[in-house]
């Protein structure tokens, strides 16, 4: 029995031993599902942590600055004295009625007042989002509520403010019986009791609400001209592409010269090496300066990001070249031209792909610093713009979206590497999936057909 836990224990830990393909796709998924399920634990579990209120229905107070509207979030200690307030300022309202001196304010005041319900619409599908201010909808939806002809299934609206709804209707319809904003009354409506739930910090919306904003976001055309998310995913993959190109462009050949002649390598690497450690951002405003605006600047940064680093990364690699494929080469006449073209490049093409793959991944990183660099665009804009308004709900989707398209993108080339180099030793004994295992047979096949 022992000697069976160990050989298991053998299997899921050997020291240097790949695993089976099946468990590594199991480690995978844990990989992924464990942090899923801890972020799903936090925001469903009700006993475990939810510091914040977030508002369902929420109200203006008179005399404060600070302004909450549905979808804030307060703490669990300010919410009671918020609610109070509220309360404490209809209680004047209807004791002044009952004294026949009631209180009158602005008709804007009042459309402010019933505004508040359009949350609740929204939420119920009875008004569409962009319809929070058609006050004719809102007027109606009074009305329904009032009259009972609505229920409100997706917010559970207290009592105290279904009693509310009445009262403000009565005083509404007696003013304007069907909808006209220069008939409706000047004297001060009763306000919405704030409601919410609890919730996670602002900061970390519940998984529901993440996807319920990024498939708004991403589904709607907005209607002030600004560019859509797809619009904007394509930019921002538009300035990784050309970025990190121009470094390859630019970077590689160099490199190889590096890695090859002591000759360029002392020229060049010395500088490389130093301007490395220089952060790039310190030079955006130069690059705004002589570059403008637009795109140029932020395609410079993720080239300066990742050129400098290439260099000396694929400079390395070229020199682990065994020295004794040249020697031979030599040794059979090759010029250098042919040592570069013919023995250096070819011997180098699978590490060279890898660290490519790699620093693929370090022009991901800059995306978010270039992109606010000049005219904020892309994904970038879009993160620092919500994020400056706390709509965090908005800003994962985009956040996870990055990261989804860097990991994929990575996995991809990975896994093309069978591919390219089937006669590597790494893809050789690399466990192997059964898409892998067809793609490799199917290439084997052609080889020997040809």
């Amino acid at each position: 029995m022992s000697e069976v836990k160990s050989k298991s224990r053998e299997h899921w830990f050997g020291i240097r031993k790949d695993l089976a393909p099946g468990r590594r796709t199991l480690l995978t998924v844990c990989s992924f599902g464990i942090p899923l399920l801890v972020w799903v634990t936090v925001s469903y579990v009700p006993f475990i942590w939810h510091p914040d209120i977030k508002l369902e229905i929420s109200a203006d107070r008179d005399g404060v600055t600070t302004v909450f509207t549905a979808g804030d979030r307060v703490s669990k200690e300010f919410f009671p004295t918020f609610v109070e307030a509220v309360r404490q300022e209809n209680r004047k309202v209807l004791d002044a009625r009952v004294k026949n001196n009631p209180h009158f304010v602005s008709r804007r005041e009042n459309i402010k007042r019933l505004r508040h319900l359009a949350p609740l619409g929204v939420a119920n599908g009875w008004l569409k989002n962009n319809e929070r201010q058609n006050d004719e909808k809102i007027f109606n939806l009074w009305k329904q509520l009032a009259e009972g002809e609505l229920a409100s299934r997706a917010i559970s609206l207290s009592q105290e403010n279904l009693e509310i709804i009445e009262e403000n209707w009565i005083l509404l319809s007696k003013a304007s019986p069907t909808f006209n904003l220069k008939l409706y009354p000047t004297e001060a409506l009763l306000k919405l009791i704030p409601q919410g739930i609890s919730s996670n910090p602002v900061y970390l919306p519940a998984p529901h609400e993440v996807i319920n904003a990024g498939w708004l976001d991403f589904n709607t055309v907005p209607e002030n001209g600004m560019p859509t998310m797809w619009e904007r995913y394509r930019h921002s993959l538009n300035i990784i592409f050309w970025g990190f190109a121009y470094s390859c462009l630019l970077g590689i050949p160099l490199a190889i010269l590096c890695g090859s002649f002591d000759f360029f390598s002392k020229l060049h690497e010395p500088f490389v090496d130093f301007f490395r450690y220089m952060p790039a951002p310190t030079f955006s405003v130069l690059f705004v300066a002589f570059l403008g605006t637009a795109d140029a600047p932020k395609i410079m940064l993720v080239f300066v990001g990742t050129f400098f680093q290439l260099v000396l990364v694929i400079a390395n690699t070229t020199r682990l070249l065994e020295n004794s494929l040249i020697e031979a080469a030599q040794t059979l006449g090759a010029k250098r031209r042919q040592l570069l073209g013919r023995i250096i490049l070819p011997g180098i093409l699978p590490n060279l792909y890898n660290d490519l793959r790699i620093l693929l991944g370090w022009a991901w990183t800059w995306l978010v610093i270039a992109e606010l660099i000049g005219e904020k665009t892309g994904l970038t804009g879009f993160i620092d713009t919500q994020g400056t308004r706390y709509n965090f709900d908005r800003v994962f989707p985009v956040i996870i979206l990055i990261g989804l398209t860097g990991f994929f993108t990575d996995r991809l080339l990975n896994w093309l590497r069978y591919l390219f180099f089937p006669w590597t030793e790494e893809v050789r004994q690399a466990p192997k999936g059964l898409l892998t295992r067809l793609l490799l047979s199917s290439t084997d096949r052609t080889t020997y057909f040809k």
